[in-house]
């Protein structure tokens, strides 16, 4: 009797594939992640149960792309963090200067707490038509959100993050 073996997620391979795409183009990848209780990330910067990570070469210190997990040393606020992200919660993998790479569905989890599988959403960004530069049909498009002008007071806003992107879903 065949035992029945489970198919490897091509998630992980999807998301090296693009950031040694975005790194010999030259581009700045990042990756959008859904944080959750195994998501370990400086949570001053989550917005929205989201953050954008640059997780470039000259960014990061020690990146693994693992099967499993995406873990690296970063600098936030001058402040060395250890990082650690589940592959499941990436929700996308982009060149920061124009966007294109990759979305990904949240992966749902099985009873167990083991994923049940995941499919790419789409290839970024939205194909534009020749007449008028509308989107044509449905895709993604990268946006970039500015918070509000910091203030100078010590401790306050300026303190903390200036903007983050944003995949949408367009129709």
């Amino acid at each position: 009797m065949l035992a029945t073996m489970t198919e490897p997620s091509t998630k992980p391979y999807l998301i090296r594939a693009i950031y040694e795409w975005c790194t010999d183009s030259g581009l700045t990848p990042y990756v959008a992640v859904s944080v959750d209780e195994n998501t370990h990330v400086p949570r001053e910067y989550v917005r929205n149960g989201e953050i954008v990570l640059n997780v470039s070469a000259l960014a990061t210190s020690k990146l693994e792309l693992g099967n499993e997990f995406i873990e690296f040393q970063a600098r936030f606020g001058g402040v060395a963090r250890q990082i650690s992200v589940p592959v499941t919660n990436v929700t996308a993998v982009y060149a920061k200067e124009n966007g294109q790479g990759m979305a990904f569905e949240l992966t749902a989890k099985t009873p167990s707490g083991e994923p049940a599988g995941d499919a790419p959403v789409a290839a970024l960004p939205a194909p534009e038509s020749a007449a008028g530069g509308k989107p044509a049909g449905t895709g993604i498009k990268l946006v970039h959100e500015q918070s509000p002008k910091p203030d100078d007071t010590p401790g306050g806003p300026a303190d903390g993050p200036k903007g983050k992107a944003r995949l949408k879903i367009v129709k």
